[in-house]
């Protein structure tokens, strides 16, 4: 893995996450509403390690895979718990169900939960971003 393969992963996950900062949608179909009040401290810490991971590398490599780590959690229990548990604790199912049913979906099922397509997408960027970090610093610590 070379930091150039890390550094594409993670220009993606930022230009992906960007759309949640604008909003996008097709006609009458929205794939993520613009949420730069919700989300937009997440996005800055994205780029702020996402630099630092270019020019910084030594700390910026540990930033990351701490920094994707802890997004993929908040993630994971703010959207797949509800899938996997039925509920959560942020809000009520049917509160989350509601927020999202505007939003392009895979699929949907009465009274479940089911992440739509942005935040599926999402979530599998922010593994891959953690991953390629992990597979790239773990290579350039054999080296030395």
């Amino acid at each position: 893995m070379k930091k150039i393969h890390c550094i594409i992963v993670q220009s993606i996950l930022l230009l992906w996450f960007f759309l949640d900062m604008t909003g996008l949608y097709f006609g009458n179909n929205c794939l993520v509403s613009r949420s730069y009040k919700d989300d937009g401290i997440f996005f800055l810490i994205n780029l702020i390690v996402f630099v630092l991971f270019i020019f910084k590398e030594r700390i910026g490599k540990w930033l990351a895979i701490v920094w994707f780590a802890m997004w993929f959690a908040i993630q994971f229990i703010c959207h797949e718990w509800y899938t996997i548990f039925n509920g959560g604790f942020m809000g009520t199912l049917q509160g989350k169900i509601d927020y999202f049913s505007g939003t392009i979906q895979w699929l949907q099922i009465e009274g479940r939960y089911i992440p739509d397509v942005y935040h599926t997408i999402l979530h599998i960027l922010i593994l891959c971003a953690l991953i390629s970090t992990i597979v790239y610093s773990k290579k350039i610590a054999k080296k030395k």
